[in-house]
């Protein structure tokens, strides 16, 4: 099973234990919209918080590629304050994990 199988189960399942076992230990999401960061432990804080919450909707989830070293997705997002993003999602993946993850959006009005 491929990375992006993986991480599509676990955010079909809402189980935010199985997304951030794909994660590397050194793994580190960068938000290109704020200039942010976060680690693992960072990000399986927030996967856990937005798998909990059923406002939080994935819509339209596609790969764009994928291969042993990288991960291309698309998908557009609700979230509970009314807005909606197309998000592109760019993961570095080693050894079966996914070390970075780069995102940008783009505000759906």
């Amino acid at each position: 099973m491929g990375v992006y199988e993986l991480l599509m189960k676990a955010m079909e399942e809402r189980d935010a234990t199985y997304y951030t076992e794909v994660l590397h230990d050194d793994y580190e999401f960068v938000r290109h919209q704020t200039g942010t960061t976060m680690n693992k432990t960072q990000m399986s804080e927030m996967m856990a918080s937005m798998m909990a919450n059923k406002e939080v909707v994935i819509n339209e989830p596609r790969c764009i590629y994928e291969n042993e070293d990288i991960l291309v997705e698309h998908s557009v997002m609700d979230f509970p304050d009314g807005t909606r993003e197309a998000v592109m999602a760019v993961h570095t993946i080693k050894d079966g994990r996914v070390t970075r993850t780069e995102t940008g959006a783009t505000l759906i009005k």
